[in-house]
């Protein structure tokens, strides 16, 4: 399994990239074909009260890194990658492999 981990940084207007987020980008997502499953961390204080390094993590899950790479080349999977622009931050993608 390969995992799509995208990490949002706090944004200026956290109330509306949340509204944003949740009403049409991730509506968005789920709508890619191959995508196995998608989850969303929402990240809190540290236990010392320390504000988090992100706001958001958002995982992605395909069955393998051809699987993606096809999944994000559909224009379901292209409407989602331009649709990041409107989210008003610069996050940090990483890839993995899921055991």
């Amino acid at each position: 399994m390969i995992t799509l981990t995208v990490l949002y940084p706090t944004p200026d207007d956290v109330e509306k990239f949340d509204e944003y987020y949740i009403g049409t980008h991730i509506p968005l997502a789920h709508k890619v074909p191959g995508l196995e499953d998608a989850k969303v961390t929402r990240f809190l204080p540290g236990p010392d009260g320390s504000a988090p390094e992100f706001h958001l993590m958002a995982q992605l899950f395909f069955a393998d890194a051809e699987a993606m790479g096809a999944a994000m080349s559909t224009e379901e999977g292209r409407a989602l990658a331009a649709d990041g622009a409107n989210l008003g931050v610069t996050p940090t993608m990483l890839v993995g492999s899921t055991e």
